[in-house]
């Protein structure tokens, strides 16, 4: 007994997504461009206030820079007097010495 048998294959049918009308692709557009333009402006206000910050730092900075040129200063000044007062020291204890060595 030999029984052909055959299948009948049926295609499913294609569905295409919906097509937004013309007039929401374009209010779409228009929102994305506020959005857009929105953002631009965040930016440029992030941007300008980080140049503030910056202007700022390098005063300060700039101050931090003087106010070490003046403490280099006083110290190296500081260091001399102390020399100075080394010496004075070192020739008061030479004197002394040359004192204590007589009879």
């Amino acid at each position: 007994m030999s029984a052909q048998t055959s299948a009948t294959i049926i295609a499913f049918p294609q569905v295409k997504a919906p097509q937004p009308p013309a007039a929401d692709a374009q209010a779409r557009l228009q929102r994305a461009l506020a959005s857009l333009e929105l953002a631009l402006a965040e930016q440029q206000q992030a941007l300008a206030t980080w140049r503030a910050s910056l202007g700022a730092l390098h005063g300060s900075v700039q101050g931090l820079g003087e106010s070490l040129g003046t403490l280099q200063g006083r110290l190296g000044s500081l260091g001399a007097d102390v020399d100075g007062l080394n010496r004075e020291a070192r020739r008061t204890e030479a004197w002394a010495d040359g004192v204590l060595a007589q009879p």
